[in-house]
């Protein structure tokens, strides 16, 4: 089987683009956000490309993240940096299908991905060009699982990685972020609030901003997931997709994925529904989305137990906003005390692990099922960002004494 990362595959990149304007600028260097302090994204020679690979040869590669290089922006084998991203697994849950009455339902599982959360997939493509540019210190803000992730690849790559977590995120990822070579400090405030750091050891540390979408690159890494939906559902996608929701790169990456796919003709013009799940104590997207408005103003002292959407407010709204809108989707959220039930439903019912954000899109499709903003036919994707063993879990106090006799009936 072809690996995909050993051999050089042509480049297609042609440039990257302001997301907001449309002003473009030369690709090869490194960039942060565009002239207008929004998004860069990256464009590439869709015809060359489309010419140049084909379904069925695509089917002969390794299962990985990087049988999709013509669409990613790194330009040599050498520079990528990789710790096995796997093909992730769709996981029918029919039980619970059964159970509501409505479509089928299929988990999208990516806490098989290293560091287990989908944050693999942007952190391996931004390290990757961060090393192909010459980057030698990176830093972020992360409420866990993307630290986690920036950490390995930095580490792999031998890059320096700087990682500021909000005092209140997860010790077990905080933990796995300075194991695994991450110089980690836990910060007093939200995510939003640890931008300034950030932006102050520029110029002392060096270091290049590898914050949600402030670079052009991990938006390219989480486009994978729509690549591989569409190929794992045969080219043919789902009713609607249910993303649970803080920075959105991911909703963003699917999106530029499908778009791409339907320029080169592997796709038809047929969408998934975008449909972004928020706590409501924090739900800025949910609420712009509702009131109609192009970009969304900060939650006011936004805080959810749901750590991956515990985001007030994103550089990437108006991008999100646009996916929801065009693809005829929606905002929905959620409430935090219902997400531990719900991760035990969904576990007890189909044996499938949540972690509460992946829990966050269940509770959010069984609304949405309830209230009609999702038919009773649709086949919907749930995506469960990482694996529910970073989180807590229920405490078994249930003990046997080997040396008494057992009431085998009682047990």
């Amino acid at each position: 089987m072809h690996d995909n990362t050993r051999s050089d595959i042509a480049n297609f990149v042609s440039h990257l683009e302001c997301s907001l304007t449309g002003a473009r600028q030369p690709a090869g260097r490194l960039a942060g956000l565009s002239a207008a302090g929004k998004p860069l994204l990256v464009r590439y020679d869709l015809a060359r490309l489309a010419a140049s690979i084909g379904k069925e040869a695509l089917s002969r590669r390794a299962p990985d993240l990087w049988r999709y290089r013509e669409f990613l922006p790194v330009r040599h084998a050498a520079s990528i940096v990789s710790l096995g991203e796997t093909m992730t697994p769709l996981i029918a849950a029919p039980r619970m299908a059964a159970q509501l009455g409505g479509g089928e339902i299929v988990v999208k599982d990516e806490g098989r991905l290293p560091t287990g959360s989908f944050k693999a997939r942007g952190i391996a493509v931004a390290v990757s060009m961060a090393k192909e540019l010459g980057v030698t210190r990176m830093a972020m803000p992360t409420a866990g699982n993307a630290g986690a992730a920036l950490a390995a690849y930095c580490t792999r790559a031998g890059i320096e990685s700087y990682v500021f977590c909000p005092d209140d995120a997860p010790d077990i990822t905080v933990s796995e972020i300075a194991l695994l070579g991450g110089r980690a400090w836990r910060v007093n405030g939200i995510i939003t609030e640890l931008a300034p750091i950030l932006e102050g050891g520029k110029a002392a540390l060096g270091w290049f901003n590898a914050s949600t979408l402030k670079e052009p690159y991990r938006v390219e890494g989480k486009k994978t997931m729509g690549l591989e939906l569409a190929e794992q559902f045969a080219w043919d996608l789902p009713d609607a997709i249910f993303y649970p929701t803080g920075g959105g790169t991911g909703l963003i990456g699917m999106w530029k994925a499908f778009d791409e796919l339907e320029a080169i003709g592997w796709i038809g013009r047929k969408r998934p529904r975008m449909i972004a799940v928020q706590s409501t104590t924090c739900a800025p997207i949910v609420r712009a989305f509702e009131q109609g408005t192009e970009f969304a103003a900060p939650w006011e002292n936004g805080h959810t137990s749901v750590p991956g959407m515990r985001v007030p407010s994103t550089i990437g709204d108006f991008l999100i906003l646009r996916v929801l809108r065009e693809s005829d989707g929606f905002g929905i959220a959620i409430r935090d005390d219902e997400v531990e039930p719900a991760r035990a439903e969904f576990a007890a019912s189909d044996g499938i692990h949540l972690c509460p954000e992946g829990a966050a899109t269940f509770l959010a499709y069984k609304q949405a099922l309830a209230d009609g903003r999702v038919r009773k036919t649709d086949r919907v994707v749930l995506f469960n960002c990482a694996t529910g063993l970073k989180y807590p879990m229920p405490a078994v106090t249930r003990t046997l004494d080997r040396h008494q006799p057992i009431d085998y009936k009682s047990l």
